[in-house]
């Protein structure tokens, strides 16, 4: 895990310092909301509906226990008891208080932890597969490079007012994207060539929102000491043409698409071509320092592997249930990775309690050396778990309601905070969210319908991933009321696809009932109990679904 050299703590002391200043001279009404706007954006300060919202950096996901203690720590003292993990790894306080902001941002620097360009129109935190490093499918470990582009992007000057924000991740299994790459500003994946070389295949030009785009294939292959030169040459390339008179096409997935992959492609490679060889060309010191950083662990060589399929079929049902689903292989025999739950039915998905944090900061110094990672999908990883240990954690999880057996299932459902606290929401999602935890909270019906992703946004910003749902949910203002569109066919992962409209929007009342109406037909039509749902719709077609969806409508 990275550790912050001293340039890395310098910067963030000095960050709390200079915002504290700001924050002052805003409460003493020497500079008005306004001016004040763009210096609370820079550390991560936005106004919500209700209140300011503190959104912190979580590079890549990875934690270590003592700074989960610090995130508990900070809800219970600045904020309402609670904090939020979002679908960029991060984390949100949505209470704060604005005079407390730069004692938050003191206390994160403590702990190497800090909230600048989490938002505006930058770079944003870097995501990353959160199996990374410990996945049994991975070619390399992601990470190290994630981290490389976290410090090239951190304050750079050229890059601090880019035409609107700018989204990366980087990936390094071959086949199964957990990073949404084709989703993003910049998607980078480790490859290997015909030579048996490994280095990055580039991906530009993704995003969802008003005009949901699948990025293109800008590079089949870049080699490892000219990452950050590439990456420079596409953002110098949008920051020049990139529109800045209209935020709804400012995206540079609006740029790659008017200007064609293949033009794109070729002016970056022409921008590229001017410096590539220069000082920004990555020596092989600088490559293995940073991949030192991300060792694996030393792990118990007296671990025992344990037969989990087994152990699912004896004892306690609930925890069959819960092996069986949030328990993932890990690359190291007699060790597993643990999905830890954070869609407990009542509770908005993704939030967790300053108790919650505590609990799982021991839990991750007693069973997985530390570390915790967050997830997009609104969980945390346990990464390191020994097999034979699984019994006593799952215990601990129950008592800490995080053990809800239902990883990648219906009830597993994100969602944007929404008209609840959104600003720009045009309806709640939390509700539907939670309606949906209850009428799907059947494990073994969960079971039954099997892998199917479930996505909620409350506008067309779609914060809540609803385009790449295999069912999304966008929340609509129709007529001053609350409505919500159903999508099918939506996938973030290698077989990268964009939901399609089922029909009229529903009311409030009716959205769920017509997502069980659907479910209900993929259960009678599915051509095996093997065929997934996105599987099935995309066998099918839309119209037995759409049938289905407005039966009783």
């Amino acid at each position: 895990m990275y550790q912050y050299d001293s340039y890395d703590q310098l910067i963030v002391e000095q960050r709390a310092k200079q915002f504290h200043g700001q924050v002052q001279r805003r409460l003493s009404g020497e500079i008005t909301e306004l001016e004040f706007k763009p210096l609370r954006l820079q550390n991560g300060l936005y106004m919500q509906l209700h209140a300011y919202m503190l959104r912190v950096a979580v590079p890549y996901g990875l934690l270590n226990s003592k700074q989960v203690r610090k995130l508990a720590h900070i809800a219970r003292t600045y904020d309402r008891g609670y904090g939020h993990f979002t679908t960029r790894q991060n984390i949100q306080y949505n209470w704060p208080k604005l005079e407390d902001v730069p004692k938050i941002l003191e206390e994160l620097a403590s702990v190497q932890m800090q909230a600048i360009q989490t938002s505006g129109n930058c770079i944003r935190n870097t995501t990353s597969d959160p199996f990374a490093g410990v996945s049994p499918d991975e070619l390399e470990d992601p990470r190290p490079y994630c981290e490389l582009i976290r410090q090239w992007s951190t304050l750079h000057p050229e890059f601090a007012f880019l035409p609107r924000k700018f989204k990366i991740a980087v990936t390094g299994t071959p086949d199964k994207d957990r990073a949404a790459i084709r989703f993003h500003d910049i998607g980078v994946r480790i490859v290997r060539n015909d030579a048996g070389e490994r280095g990055f295949q580039i991906w530009v030009g993704g995003g969802l929102g008003r005009t949901p785009f699948i990025a293109s294939v800008v590079r089949e292959f870049l080699p490892y000491e000219h990452l950050l030169s590439y990456l420079e040459a596409i953002l110098r390339v949008y920051n020049l043409h990139g529109r800045r008179d209209n935020k709804y096409k400012a995206r540079i997935k609006i740029l790659v698409s008017e200007l064609g992959v293949a033009e794109f492609t070729k002016q970056v490679e022409a921008e590229w071509a001017t410096f590539k060889d220069g000082a920004m060309k990555l020596t092989d010191a600088e490559l293995d320092r940073m991949r030192e950083a991300f060792t694996p662990p030393q792990y118990d060589p007296d671990a025992k592997p344990v037969d989990l399929a087994a152990a699912q079929l004896t004892g306690d049902r609930r925890y069959g249930q819960w092996l069986r689903n949030n328990v993932q292989p890990h690359k190291q025999p007699g060790y597993s990775i643990v999905v830890l739950s954070l869609k407990t039915p009542g509770i908005p998905p993704g939030d967790v309690s300053d108790t919650q944090m505590d609990a799982v900061a021991n839990l991750a110094d007693k069973f997985s050396m530390g570390r915790v990672v967050v997830t997009h999908a609104q969980n945390l990883v346990l990464s390191d778990v020994k097999q034979q240990d699984l019994p006593e954690l799952f215990t601990q999880l129950v008592k800490l309601d995080m053990a809800t057996p239902n990883f990648d299932r219906v009830t597993d459902a994100i969602c944007c905070p929404g008209l609840d606290y959104c600003a720009l929401a045009n309806a709640r999602s939390i509700p539907v969210a939670l309606e949906i935890s209850e009428r799907f909270a059947d494990i073994d019906y969960q079971n039954d319908i099997g892998q199917c992703s479930i996505k909620i946004s409350g506008c067309i910003n779609a914060c809540g991933h609803h385009h790449v749902g295999n069912i999304g949910i966008l929340g609509i203002d129709k007529h001053g009321e609350e409505h919500y569109q159903l999508m099918l066919g939506g996938c973030e992962s290698d077989s990268a696809s964009i939901g399609k409209v089922v029909g009229p929007a529903f009311k409030q009342g009716e959205v769920v009932g017509a997502l069980e109406n659907v479910l209900r037909k993929y259960l009678d039509v599915r051509s095996s109990e093997d065929e997934t749902f996105l599987e099935c719709f995309r066998r099918l077609g839309m119209q037995p679904f759409k049938e289905a969806a407005y039966a009783n409508h």
